[in-house]
């Protein structure tokens, strides 16, 4: 306020000086008039202090109405201070709920957490105890679970191969991309068997994991060395349900020979007790035929015997060298005496076509042991070929044998009712299986056959068929 009075009284002084005003608080001769002076600055002055009550008061009206802003203010600012202090309160008291729930669910998972681990370790551990090998995979073939049979069947270890791809570290697994591809798409488990020659035998089941958020599979592979080894064991068992049979058929088969000696022996006592005339040519050549007669029949009684009594010898523990079509010349005639399906087929009227090469080599085998091969497929034969009516076809068994890239290559087939696609997949499987578990008879089975070429003998043996055609088993033996 002071420096708008001064600054006031400045300018119009500075205005007076300016104007010549001055000279209006003079007398006539000069001299100054102060009581003009006087009255006219009084005057300014009472007018300054006008202006500065006016402005006083005008101030003081303003500050009246901030200080009433302001006291409005800090009333509404102590309320807000209320309120967030309030607000401040509920948050911490809710805070501390929260906190107090939170410690108890940080507690829980602790526990979910210990028991997950708890239930990993276990899993865990029953997955790297099973005597199966187990891989897990990926849609794309990443390994993601690999077990200690595993480790100890593939000789890679665990941390070498999670996260590769299969085929890439265990190139050797039977296991292939197409199957693994088969499982994911049918949705339902693939079965393969393998062996290898006389190392290992498995089972292998392809698992696939549909529910998952990327798509795999589990492969199983169980090691049944053991258990086919232990079915090796019943090989006896199986001569004998085999000997049985043959024994059975051999009883029906001299029965007939027999009793045409009988008849003829009977004949001949009776021209006895006739006393016929030794000078009676009729009578002598009569009887020299019956006689004759006789000792043929005598003798295909004593050949049929022959052959059982050579066929039921045991093999020896070690292999000879033997002419494989001797083998199978003695097979088929033994099978000739021998092998019928009662009130069907003899084996005898069944037409053999023969396809030998000539000259084949002798080849290391158990000769008792493969002529038991051909005979088993020769009766698998001879059933086959009486479920077809006579009138339909010729029943026909063809014996092929050859010698191609250092093996001896046999196949036998025949024109009868064909194996089905199931049929194919168990024909070798053990002969013992319960026969409910895949629907395929047991008794018509030829594992002890598979076995003797297989393992006995180190080759290889195949079925083809078809329902309507015939079958067709195929051998292979090394020549050394």
């Amino acid at each position: 306020m002071i420096r708008y009075l001064s600054f006031l009284a400045f300018v119009l002084f500075s205005l007076t000086a300016q104007a010549g005003l001055l000279d209006y608080f003079k007398d006539e001769d000069g001299s100054t008039n102060w009581q003009y002076i006087a009255n006219w600055s009084s005057g300014i002055l009472i007018l300054l202090l006008s202006v500065a009550l006016i402005k006083l008061f005008f101030t003081h009206r303003q500050v009246r109405r901030s200080n009433r802003a302001l006291k409005a203010i800090r009333n509404d600012l102590e309320k807000r201070v209320k309120e967030r202090t309030a607000t401040l309160n509920e948050s911490n008291q809710l805070l501390k709920q929260t906190n107090q729930l939170l410690e108890q669910e940080v507690a829980e998972h602790k526990e979910t957490s210990h028991l997950l681990r708890a239930s990993e370790a276990y899993i865990s551990n029953i997955l790297q105890s099973m005597p199966l090998m187990l891989v897990g995979l990926k849609g794309h073939g990443e390994i993601t679970q690999w077990n200690r049979r595993a480790e100890e069947i593939a000789g890679i270890k665990a941390e070498e191969a999670i996260g590769r791809n299969l085929w890439e570290a265990y190139p050797t697994i039977t296991v292939g991309p197409d199957q693994v591809e088969q499982a994911v798409k049918s949705a339902k488990p693939v079965t393969i068997k393998h062996s290898q020659r006389g190392r290992y035998h498995f089972d292998i089941i392809i698992y696939p994991l549909n529910n998952q958020v990327e798509k795999g599979v589990v492969i199983l592979i169980d090691d049944v060395t053991q258990r086919v080894m232990t079915e090796n064991m019943l090989i006896q068992r199986d001569k004998m349900s085999s000997m049985g049979e043959l024994a059975s058929n051999m009883a029906y088969d001299i029965n007939s020979p027999l009793q045409a000696i009988l008849e003829d022996v009977r004949h001949i006592r009776n021209l006895i007790n006739d006393v016929v005339p030794m000078n009676d040519r009729d009578a002598l050549s009569a009887l020299n035929g019956m006689l004759d007669d006789a000792t043929e029949k005598g003798q295909e009684a004593s050949a049929v015997i022959g052959n059982l009594l050579e066929f039921s010898r045991a093999g020896s523990d070690e292999k000879n060298v033997e002419n494989v079509t001797e083998i199978m010349e003695h097979s088929i005639a033994l099978a000739a005496d021998v092998i019928s399906v009662p009130s069907k087929l003899h084996f005898r009227d069944i037409a053999i076509e023969r396809d030998i090469e000539p000259g084949l080599p002798p080849i290391p085998c158990y000769a008792a042991e493969l002529q038991q091969v051909f005979l088993s497929l020769f009766r698998h034969a001879c059933h086959a070929l009486s479920e077809v009516g006579r009138d339909d076809r010729k029943p026909v068994i063809r014996v092929e044998m050859k010698e191609r890239y250092d093996a001896l290559w046999i196949k036998i087939s025949h024109n009868g009712v064909g194996l089905t696609y199931e049929e194919q997949k168990y024909i070798f499987e053990p002969f013992f299986n319960s026969p409910s578990e895949n629907g395929y008879d047991a008794t018509k089975r030829l594992s002890f056959s598979y076995f003797i070429i297989t393992e006995h003998h180190r080759g290889h043996m195949a079925v083809t068929s078809d329902v309507e055609v015939g079958t067709t088993f195929h051998m292979q033996i090394q020549l050394k």
